[in-house]
């Protein structure tokens, strides 16, 4: 897939999720199984690239509705550890 329809798919499954309630900080898999199935039925894709792709959304999420802070000055709040 290209990285121009992979971003889209990345942003379909953000608004599906933000329309379901679904937290940004989600971690549980079980709960993600639903958009996981989805896209990977969307995609063909395989089920490890399916759950990378949902945990992207959720990101582009956090990232879209931050304050305008810099992530990588708080990475931690990204869960990502810049160093």
């Amino acid at each position: 897939m290209n990285e121009e329809k992979y971003n889209s798919q990345i942003e379909k499954m953000a608004n599906l999720l933000m329309k379901d309630g679904v937290s940004m900080d989600e971690q549980d898999s079980e709960k993600l199984q639903k958009y996981k199935d989805q896209t990977m039925s969307d995609c063909d894709m395989s089920e490890d690239n399916a759950l990378k792709l949902v945990y992207e959304a959720l990101l582009y999420l956090k990232l879209k509705n931050s304050d305008g802070t810099d992530p990588i000055q708080k990475g931690d709040q990204f869960g990502a550890g810049f160093s």
